[in-house]
């Protein structure tokens, strides 16, 4: 897989990001997420997933400009 970074709305320019990658998806870069009540909350999450956070800014800065 390869990614092409999109951005991020840090001001160090790191975490948190978003790239897309050649497959036709996004690849998100945020903080891992370990509250145990928080993760089952999600629907079915499989041993090779996992959940990170990210702020609404973020997604808003790409995908609401239409």
């Amino acid at each position: 897989m390869h990614l092409r970074f999109l951005g991020t709305t840090s001001e160090q320019g790191t975490c948190p990001a978003l790239y897309e990658t050649d497959r036709g998806t996004i690849a998100v870069q945020g903080k891992t997420v370990t509250d145990s009540t928080a993760l089952g909350e999600t629907v079915n999450l499989a041993d090779d997933e996992t959940l990170v956070e990210i702020p609404k800014e973020l997604i808003r800065r790409f995908f609401d400009q239409g």
